[in-house]
């Protein structure tokens, strides 16, 4: 009875009549897509994991769309061109001697520093607004899918821009580097929009990292995967109510 209870998304409709040039309201919802029985996830799939778009996902999560990036439209190209001039000055910036990357342990306290540099970069332009997301529940939060929310003043058009820095040599890696956590009140995705991911490489020296180069994703073409897993806790299995018999290894 559980299982049949629980729902994962399914693939329900296409996006491709949807493109950045014509983006729908925030106030209008999307048709919800169809739902499938996680029993249907389980039993009939043969390596337990379901292939999804991550445009549907994003649509049954928030009710809003990804919109497919268009560099033909006008809006769309000055965006683009923004994000590259803003991604060239943060690769210099976070190269440069005196760089606060530098004085990082870890590479990845360094993708705050880059987001820092971004809005700032594509805030300075008069064509655009930069900033951190808000959350459904109005909190602004660095945490979460996604991390910068960029907005066309003239035509208020909205685009999301996530960061990700990775190692130069592990860019055909098949292991997990992009999550996305669905939850209601910290859902970051209240406007019908272009979803873009911004991948920055390094060189993978620790302590002294070069970046590379970088490259701008359209993630209304990504596929994600989901492997639903149940699991317990040690509280969950040792409780006194189910222990049978236990010993301490005395005679």
């Amino acid at each position: 009875m559980f299982i049949r209870a629980v729902r994962v998304i399914a693939p329900a409709w296409a996006l491709a009549s949807l493109a950045c040039d014509k983006p729908q309201r925030s106030t209008i919802q999307s048709p919800p897509a169809e739902p499938i029985q996680i029993e249907q996830l389980l039993f009939n799939s043969s390596s337990g994991v379901l292939k999804l778009p991550f445009s549907e996902v994003v649509q049954q999560v928030s009710g809003k769309r990804i919109l497919p990036v268009d560099q033909a439209d006008g809006v769309t190209a000055l965006f683009i061109d923004a994000v590259a001039v803003a991604s060239d000055r943060a690769i210099a910036q976070m190269n440069a001697a005196n760089s606060p990357v530098k004085q990082l342990r870890r590479i990845n306290e360094a993708s705050r520093l880059f987001e820092d540099a971004l809005i700032q970069s594509i805030d300075s332009t008069s064509e655009f607004e930069a900033g951190t997301p808000a959350t459904a529940a109005g909190n602004h939060q660095r945490s979460g899918y996604p991390d910068i929310r960029i907005v066309h003043v003239e035509s208020q058009r909205v685009f999301y821009l996530d960061p990700k820095l990775y190692e130069s040599t592990s860019e055909n890696s098949s292991l997990r580097t992009f999550y996305f956590t669905p939850k209601a009140e910290t859902n970051k995705v209240l406007d019908d929009a272009c979803h873009l991911l911004l991948g920055i490489a390094h060189d993978g020296n620790d302590g002294d990292w070069t970046f590379l180069r970088w490259s701008l994703v359209d993630l209304s073409k990504l596929t994600v995967r989901l492997k639903p897993e149940f699991q317990a806790s040690n509280r969950d299995i040792y409780r006194a109510e189910a222990t049978i018999r236990s010993g301490n290894g005395a005679d």
